[in-house]
């Protein structure tokens, strides 16, 4: 499963990361806080044809964790031998404060799921222009 909160590069790129790992069954999901953005994600989606199914979890009181929380665990309930994989898209940023900016719903929910039973976590990475040249650079001989 693939979280999606819009249509842009990070989703794309988690996506991508999903399919290449060949998995039984893919899907994406995105939780209803606002409908009107809800609208213009499934339309973007359709626009560009993803071949993925992206399912609308409903959210009356515009919160994240338990719609996603209570879908992971009816989806384990039903296959309760499955091994399920959730993508997460993240960015990678540079400066302090861009952390509170960006990512705290996935961290949120990343720290949730690392308690459910039969569920991974895969964080996959945008790295912001603040990264870029932030990181150690590899050694040579290192492998990296």
């Amino acid at each position: 499963m693939i979280l999606v909160s819009k249509v842009h590069k990070p989703a794309l790129r988690a996506l991508a990361y999903a399919r290449a790992s060949r998995p039984s069954s893919l899907n994406a999901i995105i939780v209803d806080i606002d409908p009107e953005d809800t609208e213009r994600v499934l339309g973007e989606w359709e626009r560009m044809r993803i071949p993925v199914p992206l399912t609308v979890l409903s959210s009356p009181y515009r919160e994240t964790i338990s719609p996603v929380l209570d879908y992971l665990r009816e989806a384990r309930r039903a296959a309760p031998r499955e091994l399920f994989v959730v993508y997460i898209p993240e960015y990678v940023v540079g400066r302090w404060w861009e952390q509170l900016v960006h990512n705290q719903t996935a961290l949120r929910i990343k720290a949730r799921l690392h308690f459910e039973p039969g569920i991974m976590v895969a964080s996959v990475p945008w790295q912001l222009a603040s990264s870029r040249g932030r990181g150690a650079a590899p050694t040579p001989g290192s492998g990296l």
